[in-house]
């Protein structure tokens, strides 16, 4: 069995994946053609150069550009639902924590009670046809500041759904300070919602440290820039906060200029835990699998590492420990057919 077959099989949980930016060229085909006056194209070709992304500004407007095709309650539960039979079939995940913007589909229409009826009608489908556990992570988008925050934390608090896990914040960095919004993660966190911010993707290591301090911050999407401060790698290894890294992502956005430079090894030689994530893999021409792949790389890992990683997003997500368990045995088994096959 080679790298990539063992990886394929290989059971897996994500951390840092969108909702919105996990739709594949198939499915926003779909979504064009119901909505063909909003410029998207519907032919695949076309799509693959639409989602060709010149650096992390270009990314966010074609980002938006299919957040607005997402218009219905219908298109909404087409998405969620065509979105985990991918992660199901092609990834073979077990476990996701989708995350997932409401605002941006409440102020296109979508009335809250809709969106979250939509959403947890295919999480249950999902789970029924697919074995894919998911759960969600309501985020802010932070270019749109205050009214944003106010209102996800109201969908959050008022709309909530036993999937509901974490609060985050999304979108561009520069400009967009984390202090604003201590007040709204301080009453998520109080509500039981898990801390998991964006910080030092595009931005230096001081939005990592804002989001420790001031989001309490459990998770950090992406952390790039956190290689750039001793103080604080060896912070994060001496608290247990987890870097959510997606090393295809950061290259795609510019974040890191060449894989060969990306800080993934800086993060693990300085005791830091780190899970493997796609990010919004169709967008970046990536999966999680192919992630794992380069992550094996950039590490030089083995099977039995690259199924540690696998293990280390089990352990460092937020799934009722019964779900934890099983998908450790399933990682256990299929390292155990790998070695029996040798």
């Amino acid at each position: 069995m080679s790298l990539t077959s063992f990886i394929s099989g290989l059971p897996k949980a994500e951390l840092h994946v969108h909702h919105v930016g996990s739709a594949s060229p198939r499915i926003v085909s779909e979504l064009a053609a119901r909505h063909p006056g909003a410029g998207v194209p519907s032919d695949l070709d076309e799509l693959r150069r639409f989602f060709t992304f010149r650096d992390f500004a270009h990314f966010i407007e074609v980002y938006l550009a299919v957040v607005d095709l997402v218009r219905t309650p219908e298109d909404v539960r087409l998405l969620t639902y065509e979105v985990a039979r991918e992660m199901a079939e092609g990834q073979h995940l077990r476990y996701a924590e989708l995350t997932c913007t409401p605002y941006t589909s409440v102020v296109r229409g979508i009335p809250i009670e809709a969106y979250t009826e939509a959403i947890e009608d295919a999480r249950v489908a999902a789970e029924r046809d697919f074995g894919l556990v998911l759960r969600w992570i309501y985020d802010i988008p932070g270019e749109s500041g205050i009214p944003a925050a106010d209102a996800t934390l109201a969908y959050a608090l008022e709309h909530r759904t036993d999937a509901l896990v974490g609060f985050g914040l999304g979108g561009p960095e520069i400009g967009v300070p984390r202090a604003q919004f201590e007040e709204h993660f301080t009453r998520a966190r109080a509500a039981g919602l898990r801390s998991v911010p964006h910080a030092g993707e595009t931005t230096g290591p001081e939005t990592v440290w804002e989001s420790l301090r001031l989001l309490g911050a459990e998770r950090i999407g992406h952390g790039v820039s956190a290689a750039q401060d001793p103080e604080l790698l060896a912070h994060l290894a001496g608290t247990g906060v987890v870097l959510e890294v997606c090393p295809t992502s950061n290259i795609a956005t510019r974040a890191v200029e060449r894989i060969e430079e990306h800080p993934l090894r800086t993060f693990v030689e300085a005791g830091v835990t780190v899970t493997i994530n796609s990010d919004d893999p169709p967008m970046f021409a990536t999966s999680l699998n192919n992630d794992y792949e380069v992550a094996a790389g950039l590490l030089d890992l083995d099977e039995r590492g690259v199924a540690d990683l696998a293990r280390a997003a089990v352990d460092a997500s937020f799934a009722p420990d019964d779900v934890k368990a099983r998908i450790g045995a399933e990682i256990d088994a299929h390292v155990a057919a790998y070695a029996g096959s040798r």
